[in-house]
């Protein structure tokens, strides 16, 4: 099976086994994401899309540290405001959540895919009452909706590294959720 590890920045590439795989670094955002990894797709033929890469947890459940599967991810700020509240376009075709088919034994969770990251209180409140997220990310959904145009199977593995809120690095664990997300990687290489 011909597998392309897609990941946002080197630096959430740990693991020997897993760098032996073709490896996309996209760069930071959906943008980027977008960009690259169609240009990837276009160029070759893969079997499999493995994103992966840390993300913040809106939901109590979660902890750092943890690993998981993101089933349905969306852009969140498409659409409109209408003084304080948001809505989606009604009026376009267009698609902004992205739902697939679950591939791990990992928990399955609900993403939103951001252009900035959540760290004001008002925001955090707002998205998770209208959306209701259990992680956060900024390139999940351009993975999705790139893999589905260009008919590619894919599976998003994020590892929680922070909880959303006002931006405090002091309470985030990098190392820990890179580790983490390295050896849940390479457990699903093997199985493939």
């Amino acid at each position: 099976m011909n597998v392309l590890i897609v990941v946002a920045t080197n630096l959430e590439i740990k693991s020997d086994n897993i760098s032996n795989l073709p490896i996309l670094i996209t760069g930071v955002g959906m943008l980027n994401m977008a960009i690259n990894l169609t240009k990837e797709l276009n160029n070759n033929d893969y079997d499999l899309v493995i994103n992966m890469g840390v993300a913040g947890f809106f939901l109590d459940e979660l902890k750092i540290g943890d690993v998981v599967e993101v089933i349905e991810d969306c852009f969140s700020e498409i659409g409109f405001e209408d003084g304080e509240s948001f809505s989606e376009f009604s009026d376009f075709n267009i698609k902004t959540n992205y739902k697939v088919q679950r591939k791990t034994n990992l928990r399955p969770v609900k993403g939103v895919t951001v252009n900035t990251v959540h760290g004001n209180e008002k925001s955090i409140d707002n998205i998770v009452a209208t959306l209701r997220p259990d992680i956060e990310s900024m390139e999940g959904a351009a993975v999705f909706k790139v893999c589905e145009e260009m008919r590619v199977p894919c599976i998003q593995i994020r590892s929680i590294s922070n909880k959303v809120e006002k931006r405090n690095k002091e309470n985030w664990n990098l190392p820990l959720a890179i580790s983490n997300l390295n050896t849940e990687v390479e457990k699903i290489i093997s199985t493939l």
